[in-house]
């Protein structure tokens, strides 16, 4: 089966978070890292631009499990 993850510690400026997440798809995906923003990291993910979401973009990787 096909999922997607993401480490919040891959992202630059974030190596010290140890959250990640798994979903089936890319939008779950995203809806888990908005929330961990949000949550974890005081964040406004609507305030995200189009150079930041680009950037999470690669961050997101296909995995099997």
């Amino acid at each position: 089966m096909k999922a997607y993850s993401y480490a919040c510690r891959d992202c630059e400026g974030m190596e010290a978070c140890p959250a990640s997440v798994v979903a089936e798809t890319e939008a779950e995906v995203w809806q888990l890292m908005e929330a961990h923003a949000r949550i974890a990291h005081d964040e406004n993910p609507a305030e995200w631009d189009k150079d930041t979401r680009d950037y999470l973009a690669t961050l997101i990787r296909p995995v099997e499990v």
